[in-house]
């Protein structure tokens, strides 16, 4: 019994990862008035596109680290008119 417990201690947790990461660098060559083709070319495919709202491409990041259970996440929703960004809104700061 006292095997089990002292071993429960050595268990491995895994890192879960979500979405795509947000980095700041990339996230400041964004521009108003780029199209579509060009904003996925810099931050890969949106994790979400609504069905209602195709005009809004939602990035979502997460990550819990295995180890310290420490979460990182972040939220950015890009707003299109036509094939051009709009807007560009949300917590473009991992953490």
């Amino acid at each position: 019994m006292a095997a089990i417990i002292a071993l429960s201690a050595c268990v491995y947790r895994q890192d879960i990862l979500q979405g795509n990461r947000i980095n700041l660098d990339t996230v400041s060559q964004l521009e108003i008035g780029m199209s579509r083709n060009q904003v996925e070319f810099l931050l890969g495919s949106p994790a979400f596109v609504g069905p209602y709202q195709p005009d809004q491409w939602h990035y979502v990041y997460y990550f819990k680290n295995g180890e310290t259970s420490v979460i990182e996440k972040s939220v950015m929703t890009l707003t299109f008119s036509g094939d051009l960004l709009q807007s560009i809104e949300g917590d473009l700061t991992p953490g």
